[in-house]
């Protein structure tokens, strides 16, 4: 019982477990705030250094002396230049920003990397994956739900094969994370699109209707009232869910709803952040460019604000 509950939960983590909860669920991957400071560099720079660090790291910057917090953006920096050109573009700034604020993700990885490469070679395979996450319970289901960890392993085998981009029967820790996470990666987006699908398609026509769509979100209790939430999702499906207006969504219909395009603030950061260190206005930065700018990127225990606003003006 102990290792199907385990199962169950990772089950859970990976978007893999049909469910019908009786609280709103939220189907729509969202990027994730870089902070939830205010951006106001007059005031100060905090909300660079959560959104170029994490917020995590960020603290820990704010403990070292300002000399140590330059040697060690100096060691980011030759990290951030992925191309070794000596330079970094604000693509490279982007990257760099992204990988930071998903550093949760690849602890993640890296913990589940651990109990998947059995033999040590730095790739799983799907059998050693199987092995390790099914082993002997694969005919067990559940017969209140219908839950089967054979479904269950057939959408993680296909999602597998898919995370293979070279297509050599293994993963290594990018394509490992791909499979784990596929949200996070372009080329395996339709995947989250299909298993939400067949997630929420009861009746298997290939489609979400409104039932289906609500069914998903929110249990009927008898006779009780719908909160007005339910109302509004309701609406919602009717006014922007359902676009061609035939009364239910399809694959790209879904993709929209699930995957907005939202507005990449990484991107905006990593602009900010080269515009305001690009001395030359060769529109990227060297690490001295960078170094120089020590008090925008990170913290330190730097003796005020003010005398770093003296230094920011002086460059």
């Amino acid at each position: 019982m102990e290792l199907r509950v385990v199962l169950v939960c990772v089950g859970v983590c990976v978007g893999l477990v049909s469910s019908k909860p009786m609280e709103k669920k939220d189907r729509v991957h969202h990027d994730s705030p870089l902070s939830n400071l205010d951006h106001d560099d007059a005031e100060n720079f905090d909300y660079d250094h959560e959104a170029f660090l994490g917020q995590e790291e960020a603290k820990t910057f704010d403990q070292l002396t300002p000399e140590e917090s330059k040697e060690r953006l100096g060691m980011i920096v030759e990290r951030m230049d992925e191309d070794g050109d000596g330079f970094v573009s604000v693509e490279e700034m982007k990257n760099w920003i992204k990988h930071a604020q998903k550093r949760w993700i690849y602890q993640d990885v890296d913990r589940q990397w651990q109990g998947h490469d059995l033999n040590g070679d730095n790739h799983v395979t799907w059998e050693e994956y199987k092995n390790a996450t099914y082993g002997y319970i694969l005919d067990e289901q559940d017969p209140e739900d219908g839950f089967s960890y054979r479904q269950m392993m057939n959408r993680d085998e296909r999602r597998f094969k898919l995370a293979d981009k070279d297509g050599d029967q293994k993963a290594d820790k990018e394509e490992f994370t791909a499979f784990l996470h596929p949200e996070e990666y372009d080329y395996m987006k339709d995947i989250v699109v299909i298993e939400t699908m067949e997630d929420i398609d009861k009746n298997g026509d290939g489609f979400i209707d409104l039932n289906e769509y609500i069914g998903d979100m929110y249990n009927q209790d008898g006779d009780a009232t719908e909160p007005e939430w339910v109302r509004t999702e309701r609406q919602q499906f009717t006014d922007f869910r359902d676009k061609n207006k035939d009364g239910r969504m399809d694959h790209e219909e879904t993709r929209d709803w699930i995957l907005p395009s939202d507005y990449d603030h990484a991107e905006a950061e990593a602009k900010h952040l080269v515009y305001e260190s690009d001395t030359d206005q060769d529109g990227r930065l060297t690490k001295e460019e960078i170094v120089q700018k020590y008090d925008l990127f990170v913290g330190s225990q730097a003796t005020d604000f003010g005398e770093a606003l003296v230094r920011h003006d002086e460059f």
